[in-house]
């Protein structure tokens, strides 16, 4: 047996000849190494399907270990159901007899030429004559396969040297160190190996990915994945060297005993190459996603192109669309919401579709007004007429958190109809659609689809609050038929907001709609208003409706309250839902080409949206559907502070028209009329006449986060 000093030499001369070329870890020289790798890369244009031989090297490498035997843990079930199925693929079992030898002989040779104190280049560079037919990804693969096979029959016996009587003899005709006695003093070396391993099984697993990349999709020539395989034959060099160094470990250990243990200045050399290697994997990963990024790019640009084809083409019934917006792979793609159980997509076949789109920042008014709606037209068993589907739009650059998710359940829970089970199966070249077809931005959108898949309305939201289910078909050609037969009158403008309001009309009762934030605006002339309608003997009700941004409006409503200056709407839902109605109203108008020039509704519309828009309060006061005054509240207020210089004329006139007449001294050209139109601007003309002076007026920009 060797002495201590000699086995100390022998295995210091051992090492540092099988390292004795660290130069080439100098980038400078990785060039030299590329041409020389080029040289010996002759591939027959052989397909080698690589993944079950590596899942198979993986299960071998992460079982050769330290910490394995240590911890006895359970083996690797995650990777033993992938490993046993891909093996006993036909195909993959050919696959491994055809290189077992290779595997064989390169495992045999690196050990034999690792023994002699061989040159690690030269080394490296003899695999790859070995594997000059070979693929890179196989050239990879089938290196670490070789160490796989060296490094698990070494790591096999270790485990079983102390119970196993073969294991143990041939621990002592090799004359390797008890490792596990030893473990701390070789803890850095097998440390460095294994994540050496780590990094080599990575950047394999990277080559890999770029092997398997649709062709259809990326061509070599494109410049992402032209950059990516110039890197790739220096990976593979690096993964053989990789192996070569690894296998040199367990070399240097037989014959050595007990006596050699020590490894601080082996671990280098693994450590560096494993730098080497997690470089390389970097720009490697940089390069997938690059390549994974345009891959997307232009998957998602064919199946928007179909989808808009799909749109483009009549079909006899409204499948084929419904697939391509709701993800076909899935069968169940939706929830209902009235028997919470998930559907097939055949439940909508041949049915009007109404596509709910909304992002989940929706409000619950929203919902809440087409809840009614949808529950009166599919009450008791009346067959329905039409469905709606709720499709979420997430945003995909936001993470999909826990909040998010608890988000969507709480909106879904509150909608009878169906929807997509998950945001998910919302495809990226769908919600492309959307936005850029269908113009969906921030504010719901209701997209009717006839029985054959046609679009027959871009958003039927404006007609339904408007008109409800009078609207039904919810076409465009009802939307223009409902507006032909429309006037401007009270009764459409309160619609069934408030039934207090509609029983005051048919009374024959004076009406005043009021609103704005000028609180002691509000309380002189309420009080005004009602000093002059008690002289003039006339029954008046005055309602306060607020503003569309309910900000100064609950402040108000407790003023009102206190002090009992008139009606006023508690449930802000109203208020909400008065406003959102003449902010549909001219949607609508838009949509159908009309514009306050030519237009009398829109005349009215756009002046109660001013109005809303100024500073300043505003009322508008009705005496029957149709004989209706409105005006700013300023203007008002003056007038009725000087009620006695036109009472008189009430008595033959009516209230109505002398307080019309009396108020026109006090319109002045020198006014400040703002609009706020709400979303849509795509739609908004370049030129929109004033509704107070009939001029164009000027166009300005502004961004209002939230209404609160």
């Amino acid at each position: 047996m060797m002495t201590s000093a000699l086995a100390a030499t022998t295995a210091a001369q051992k090492m540092h000849a099988i390292k004795g070329d660290r130069h080439l870890f100098s980038s400078s020289d990785d060039s030299i190494v590329l041409k020389q790798i080029h040289e010996t890369h002759s591939p027959e244009g052989r397909d080698i399907d690589v993944r079950p031989i590596l899942r198979l090297v993986e299960d071998i490498l992460l079982r050769a270990s330290p910490t394995y035997v240590l911890t006895t843990v359970t083996p690797l079930a995650h990777l033993e159901a992938d490993i046993h199925e891909g093996v006993q693929n036909a195909g993959a079992t050919l696959v491994l007899e055809a290189i077992a030898y290779t595997v064989h002989k390169i495992s045999n040779e690196v050990t034999y030429k690792c023994s002699g104190g061989g040159d690690a280049h030269t080394m490296t560079m003899a695999v790859f004559h070995s594997l000059s037919t070979f693929t890179w990804d196989a050239k990879a693969v089938i290196a670490l396969a070789a160490l796989a096979e060296n490094y698990g029959e070494f790591w096999l016996t270790v485990q079983l040297h102390n119970v196993h009587p073969l294991a143990k003899s041939l621990v002592l005709l090799r004359q390797a160190p008890d490792i596990i006695e030893h473990t701390d003093v070789l803890k850095p070396r097998f440390d460095a190996i294994n994540n050496l391993i780590r990094v080599m099984l990575d950047v394999t697993k990277c080559i890999i990915e770029f092997t398997e990349l649709p062709s259809e999709y990326i061509s070599t020539d494109s410049p992402d994945m032209a950059m990516a395989m110039t890197h790739i034959p220096t990976a593979v060099y690096w993964v053989v060297r990789g192996v070569v160094a690894c296998i040199s470990q367990t070399v240097a250990l037989i014959g050595v005993g007990h006596e050699y243990i020590s490894s601080t200045t082996e671990a280098w050399e693994l450590s560096t190459i494993a730098h080497k290697l997690a470089n390389i994997l970097g720009h490697l990963t940089k390069q997938l996603e690059l390549c994974n990024k345009h891959i997307d790019e232009k998957r998602h640009l064919e199946s928007y192109q179909t989808l808009v084809r799909l749109f483009e083409t009549v079909h006899i019934d409204n499948m084929k669309i419904l697939r391509a917006l709701f993800h076909s792979k899935d069968d169940l793609p939706l929830f209902d919401g009235l028997t919470k159980k998930r559907v097939s997509i055949e439940v909508l076949r041949r049915k009007i579709v109404m596509l709910f789109i909304s992002d989940l920042d929706i409000i619950p008014e929203e919902i809440f007004i087409l809840v009614q709606i949808y529950n009166d037209t599919h009450h008791g068993k009346v067959e329905r007429h039409y469905e709606i589907v709720w499709l979420p739009v997430s945003d995909r650059h936001h993470p999909w958190t826990e909040e998010r998710e608890e988000d969507f359940k709480r909106l879904g829970a509150n909608m009878p109809w169906y929807m997509l089970h998950h945001p998910s199966l919302l495809q990226p070249a769908v919600i492309r659609y959307i936005r850029d077809v269908w113009h969906f931005d921030k504010k719901p959108i209701l997209v009717v689809l006839d029985p054959q898949g046609k679009v027959v309305c871009p958003n039927a939201v404006h007609m339904i609050l408007i008109w409800g289910s009078l609207a039904f078909p919810f076409t465009s050609n009802r939307e223009e038929a409902l507006w032909k037969e429309e006037t401007w009158r009270l009764e459409f403008l309160v619609d069934e907001i408030d039934p207090a309001i509609l029983s005051w009309i048919r009374e024959g009762r004076h009406v005043c709609l009021y609103g704005g934030e000028d609180i002691d605006w509000i309380r002189k002339f309420t009080k005004q208003l009602r000093h002059v309608a008690h002289d003039a003997k006339v029954p008046m009700e005055i309602v306060y409706v607020g503003k569309s941004n309910p900000k100064g409006v609950k402040k108000a409503n407790a003023l009102i309250k206190s002090e009992k200056l008139s009606s006023y709407w508690e449930d802000q839902a109203m208020v909400w839902f008065f406003w959102v109605r003449l902010e549909s109203m001219w949607h609508s108008k838009m949509h159908h080409g009309k514009s306050n020039e030519d237009d009398l509704i829109m005349q009215e519309v756009m002046q109660m949206l001013s109005f809303d828009g100024s500073d300043q309060g505003w009322a508008v006061i009705s005496h029957g559907s149709f004989n209706i005054l409105k005006s700013n509240g300023r203007n008002l207020l003056d007038c009725l502070m000087d009620y006695d210089s036109w009472k008189e004329s009430i008595e033959y006139e009516g209230f109505i028209p002398a307080l019309t007449k009396a108020l026109q001294p006090y319109h002045s050209h020198e006014h400040c009329t703002r609009l706020v139109l709400p979303g849509e601007a795509h739609r908004i003309k370049e030129k929109v006449i004033c509704a107070e002076c009939k001029k164009p007026m000027e166009k300005y920009v502004l961004y209002r986060c939230c209404n609160d």
